[in-house]
């Protein structure tokens, strides 16, 4: 989704106008960036979308998770193996 200029609020005009522009992102679908000193700093987000960006987060974490275990298995089953030593040295760094 493309960002518009619309949706690009400085925090100090966000104060007076939350309840409207909360109402735009749930209405648009758009999210709205909050800006303080000119830099970006907080968005407002539809609490359905940023509970579907949390789902895909720890989706994302288990598909990581599923990748390591398999390099792992492929390590093993190649012969390629850690001395308990360079595990720990691994470990600790």
């Amino acid at each position: 989704m493309r960002l518009r200029t619309s949706d690009v609020v400085p925090i100090s005009e966000a104060r007076a106008r939350l309840t409207e522009l909360a109402d735009e992102v749930v209405r648009g679908g758009a999210e709205k960036i909050l800006t303080k000193n000119g830099a970006s700093f907080v968005a407002i987000v539809d609490a359905r979308k940023l509970d579907y960006y949390h789902a895909l987060e720890e989706e994302h974490a288990g598909l990581v998770w599923l990748n390591e275990a398999d390099v792992g298995l492929r390590q093993v089953i190649a012969g390629q193996r850690v001395s308990v030593d360079a595990l720990t040295q691994a470990l600790t760094d």
